[in-house]
Order: structure tokens, then C-alpha cells, then sequence
């Protein structure tokens, strides 16, 4: 008899649980997220964690990917803090991803384009590719604006 949960206990030992989307990357989007409802100050860290509930201990080192990948600036000194260093339109979820997880879809924590299947399975190769452009169309379409004010594309042409 095959192993099985349900919802309410999550997948057992050697079943699959789903996509999985890294908690700094959603950390990242709904820093963002705060960070663009309000671009009249610079907010501080501590804001920004009390706001979105997210440790305060993980919030530094996500600003630090964020600033350094060009999305977000600081301001030092008493009325210092973070700001959106682009409008809230000019980023996209992708960009948000990328700046704290790098390049997001692998296999069995392979990049995608060093898989390699033979033969009943060489289809999957093209498969991954295809859900690989799908994700990314998203996301780019995706942007912290749209997310703000709940117009997020819910489906991508790819």
C-alpha cells in the first residue's frame, strides 16, 4: 500500500510536495512590496520586518542583495532606511528572485540546460525547458506594481 497524507500533514517520506518558492525570495517580493507602498521616506529595516512579519534578522541580508542587484537604495543616518531605487512598475518578481535566489529553475539541483535523459525519458529535456520559459514569461510580466494593486497577470502567452 503506497504511502499517503493529506493536505492537513503535508507530503510523507519520498512524496513529492510541490513547487517550492525560497522563503528569502518571498521575503524579497513583499519587502519590495512594502517598500513601494510608500516611496515618500526611506523606511528602515525594522519597519519593514514588523510590517510584513518576517524575521528581523533575515531582512539586512536581503536589502543587501536587493541594493546590490540595483533595486533598492539606502539612505544613511537618523532619518535613513530603504527606498525602491526604480519604480514599483520597472521591477518585476523575476528581478526580485534572481537578486536573492540567482537563476531559479534546476532539476534534482541541476541548472536545467546540464540535464541530460536518454531514451524513454529524452523528452523531459524539452518539458523542463518549456515549464522553464513559462515561469520566467511570468515573472517578468509580473511586476511589484501589478502586485500592489492586485493586477497580477494570472496567465503569461509564452
Amino acid at each position: 500500500m503506497a504511502a499517503h497524507r493529506d493536505a492537513r500533514t503535508g507530503p510523507g517520506p519520498g512524496m513529492m510536495a510541490g513547487m517550492r518558492i525560497s522563503a528569502r525570495a518571498d521575503y524579497a517580493i513583499r519587502v519590495l512590496l512594502e517598500l513601494a507602498a510608500d516611496t515618500t521616506r526611506p523606511i528602515t529595516c525594522e519597519a519593514v520586518a514588523a510590517g510584513q512579519d518576517i524575521p528581523a534578522r533575515f531582512i539586512k541580508a536581503i536589502m543587501r542583495d536587493l541594493r546590490q542587484a540595483g533595486l533598492v537604495r539606502s539612505q544613511r543616518g537618523c532619518e535613513g532606511g530603504y527606498w525602491l531605487a526604480r519604480t514599483a512598475r520597472e521591477i518585476t518578481v523575476r528581478d526580485a528572485v534572481v537578486a536573492v535566489d540567482g537563476e531559479f529553475l534546476s532539476v534534482r539541483g541541476e541548472p536545467r540546460p546540464a540535464l541530460s535523459y536518454h531514451g524513454t525519458a529524452a523528452g523531459l529535456a524539452p518539458f523542463w525547458s518549456g515549464v522553464e520559459t513559462g515561469l520566467d514569461a511570468l515573472l517578468r510580466a509580473t511586476t511589484i506594481a501589478n502586485l500592489l494593486t492586485g493586477a497580477a497577470p494570472a496567465r503569461v502567452a509564452t
